[in-house]
C-alpha cells in the first residue's frame, strides 16, 4: 500500500483544494470523491432517475461507475466520464441540492467507495478527500485530517469559487444549501460525516489556502519520516 493520505470535512471547509495542492506538493495523485458523488447525482438529475428507485439506480451506477476518469486539463483535474468532461456541470445549484441525497444511498456508497479503494491501491501514494474517507473508505490511511470553518466563512468560499466558474449564486441561498446539506451529513445512517478518532481537527477560518496546504504537508512529511525511521 502507498503513503494515503485522508482529508475529510463539511462542505466549503477547503478540502479539495487543499488536497489538490498537498497532492502537488508531495508528487501523489489527488481523487476528489465529492466529484463522484456529484457526477452520479447530474446524472441521475437529468436522466429522472429517483434515489428511491433501486433497480434504475442500480442500472445507472452499473453504466457509469467504471466510466468515471480523473485527468489533468490545462494543470487541472477534471472528473470525465468517458469522453465527456462533467467538471463545471456538476457544480450547478441544483446538483449542490441533491447530492446529499444520492450520497446517502447505501447502493451508491457501495459502487463508489469500491472504486475509490482501487483508486487508492492502484496508485503509488494518494490523497483522497470527502466525508467518510478516514472513517470509512481509508481506515489505515498513513495520515487523517477533518477540516472545519465557520458556516458563513464555507459559504463565503463557495460563492466565490462558483463565481469565478460563471455561476451567479445567491450568498444566501447557498449558506441556507450548505447548513441543510451539513444536516443531512451528519444525520444519514450510513458514514455520517465525523472526525476519525485519528484524525487531526484543523479549523480553518481565519487561515489561508497556503497556510492550511503548508501544515498538511508538514504534517505528512513528519509522517513520512516516521514510516521510515
Amino acid at each position: 500500500m502507498g503513503f494515503q493520505v485522508a482529508i475529510d470535512g463539511p462542505a466549503g471547509a477547503g478540502k479539495s483544494s487543499v488536497a489538490r495542492g498537498v497532492a502537488q506538493v508531495l508528487q501523489i495523485s489527488y481523487v476528489d470523491t465529492g466529484a463522484m458523488y456529484r457526477s452520479v447525482t447530474y446524472l441521475a438529475l437529468l436522466q429522472g432517475v429517483q434515489a428511491s428507485n433501486t433497480c434504475q439506480l442500480e442500472k445507472l451506477l452499473h453504466q457509469i461507475v467504471t466510466k468515471i476518469d480523473f485527468q489533468v486539463v490545462q494543470g487541472e483535474q477534471h472528473l470525465f466520464l468517458g469522453d465527456m468532461d462533467l467538471s463545471d456541470s456538476i457544480r450547478s445549484q441544483e446538483v449542490t441540492r441533491n447530492v446529499s441525497t444520492i450520497a446517502a444511498n447505501s447502493l451508491v456508497r457501495k459502487y463508489l467507495v469500491q472504486k475509490q479503494r482501487d483508486l487508492a491501491l492502484s496508485w503509488p501514494g494518494v490523497v483522497m478527500d470527502g466525508r467518510d474517507i478516514g472513517t470509512h473508505v481509508l481506515l489505515h490511511a498513513n495520515v487523517k485530517f477533518f477540516l472545519t470553518a465557520s458556516l458563513e466563512q464555507r459559504a463565503k468560499r463557495r460563492y466565490d469559487e462558483l463565481v469565478k466558474k460563471g455561476f451567479h449564486p445567491s450568498l444566501t441561498e447557498l449558506m441556507g444549501d450548505i447548513e441543510r446539506r451539513d444536516q443531512m451529513d451528519i444525520e444519514r445512517d450510513l458514514s455520517p460525516l465525523r472526525p476519525a478518532q485519528d484524525a487531526i481537527i484543523l479549523d480553518t477560518s481565519c487561515l489561508t489556502q497556503h497556510e492550511v496546504i503548508e501544515m498538511v504537508v508538514a504534517l505528512c512529511r513528519l509522517r513520512m519520516t516516521q514510516g521510515e525511521a
